[in-house]
């Protein structure tokens, strides 16, 4: 589980590095729509990861550090 949520919370740091890339490229006026469909595409891959990493939370909380096992 703790595999998981590393693994997705990688992959939306790499979404939001790529997602800064392309608003990098975009002009100020007259954007291509294939930029624009890149830009949603990465974004909604990043909405539903940041919503599966809510789900992981909820399913299994980080459990307080416990004296007893350190």
């Amino acid at each position: 589980m703790k595999h998981d949520l590393k693994l997705l919370e990688a992959r939306l740091k790499e979404l939001d590095k790529k997602i800064a890339e392309v608003k990098k490229r975009m002009p100020a006026h007259s954007i291509k729509p294939p930029i624009m469909m890149e830009l949603f595409e990465l974004e909604d891959e990043r909405d539903a990861i940041e919503k599966q990493i809510i789900q992981l939370k909820k399913i299994n909380p980080e459990d307080p550090v416990d004296p007893v096992k350190k």
